[in-house]
């Protein structure tokens, strides 16, 4: 058991590096001055190419390490504790989602700013752990190839088919449902089609507790998975374009025309590579603990870069202000900042929970003789109203 443990180190090595990815893209993205947006540097291209391949593979080891902690018991159905676990963190991701996007100032004068109701990353990985949920539920109890069928189907769908999608505005549904399904409204993310990379990690960690007893398991997975994301980054939209050619149809040749979906999808297979083949180079505790705390670190920099709940974020003084000269020490700074504040509120979690706790339970205790006094005033006043009624209409004597 110890060695199928070690196996899966990687998987918070990869956390790890996805998130100080996208730390440091956030934060050139959200700085850096438009003059040096230049695609014909070779230096700006290539940052930028590895900047989108981050959510792709914080999407896919999301869905990969959730789905491992789901099957591996021997519960079933219903009666797996995960199923439970899973729904609650969903909804905790969705809550975090939104409270994130809050602003006090424009709470505490009865308004709710329109960037409240935008989906980003948090919504979708938390729907995206729902909807594992549930495909896990329909499927499990049946044909054992069922699961890992569905979710590589449902990824393959959404990935085809999102030519024909992207372009609704769903304008019919609240705005606040909308912003789940397109970008009209300002969405940095949409459910569809990144579901799909969740659901192929999902897929792939099936495949890992199916062969977890198997010798050679590391050797094997790390030439499929370079052998699959050659594949998929070289031969893909070739593929596509054969499909258009012989069928006609105008899908494919949408596919064809802008095949990010299935090459970031390459690229996500050859991280995953990379970093299986320097597992025992990983094994560093610092960079696990890093893995094992990226929501603390996302909502760490979400507050310094965007000013959650204040409005007093890096990005709102700079925004593409920046030249290169100080955006890349800046990110490296930003970096080591939000990471060691998150790592902080790990390692005090618990001490903060209780103070919380203790502050909550303190000023219940401090309003509960004017709640108690106002609720019997209150009581008071109705039944004197209601004494009142009854006597003006006649229904009491006076």
């Amino acid at each position: 058991m110890e060695r199928n443990t070690y196996r899966l180190y990687f998987i918070d090595a990869i956390r790890a590096w996805a998130i100080l990815m996208m730390l440091q893209g956030h934060f050139v993205d959200g700085l850096l001055d438009n003059a040096f947006r230049d695609n014909s540097n070779m230096a700006f291209s290539i940052w930028k190419y590895f900047r989108g391949i981050t959510a792709p593979v914080f999407f896919t080891v999301s869905g990969f390490i959730f789905t491992y902690l789901l099957v591996k018991g021997d519960k079933l159905g219903l009666d797996n504790p995960r199923v439970e676990k899973g729904i609650k963190r969903g909804l905790q991701l969705l809550f975090i989602g939104y409270l994130l996007r809050l602003n006090l100032s424009g709470l505490l004068k009865g308004q709710i700013y329109n960037g409240f109701y935008l989906v980003d990353v948090l919504h979708c990985i938390g729907l995206s752990i729902l909807g594992i949920i549930g495909v896990y539920l329909l499927t499990i109890k049946r044909n054992k190839y069922l699961m890992p069928a569905i979710l590589v189907a449902i990824t393959c769908v959404l990935f085809i088919f999102e030519p024909l999608y992207k372009q609704f505005s769903h304008s019919y549904l609240p705005q606040v449902i909308a912003n789940y399904f397109t970008k009209t409204n300002g969405s940095v993310f949409t459910i569809f089609p990144w579901f799909g990379y969740a659901t192929f990690g999902a897929f792939l960690s099936l495949i890992f507790t199916k062969f977890k007893n198997f010798k050679y398991l590391n050797s094997a997975a790390i030439v499929s998975f370079t052998a699959l994301g050659v594949i998929l980054i070289y031969l893909s939209t070739g593929f596509f374009m054969a499909l258009a050619d012989g069928s006609g149809l105008s899908l494919f040749t949408d596919v064809y025309n802008n095949n990010y979906l299935f090459i970031r999808l390459g690229n996500v297979m050859i991280v995953f590579a990379i970093f299986m083949l320097f597992n025992r180079l990983l094994m560093n505790s610092k960079m696990l603990k890093i893995g094992q705390s990226t929501l603390s670190i996302y909502v760490a920099h979400y507050i310094l870069l965007y000013g959650s709940f204040t409005g007093l974020g890096l990005y709102g003084y700079m925004h593409h202000s920046l030249p290169p000269s100080i955006v890349i020490p800046g990110a490296l700074a930003f970096m080591i900042a939000s990471t060691f504040a998150a790592l902080q509120f790990e390692k005090h979690k618990e001490t903060i929970k209780g103070n919380i706790a203790l502050a909550y339970k303190t000023a219940l205790t401090a309003v509960e003789p004017w709640y108690i006094f106002t609720l019997g005033l209150v009581k008071t006043n109705l039944l004197r109203a209601r004494q009142i009624v009854l006597r003006l209409f006649g229904f009491a004597e006076n």
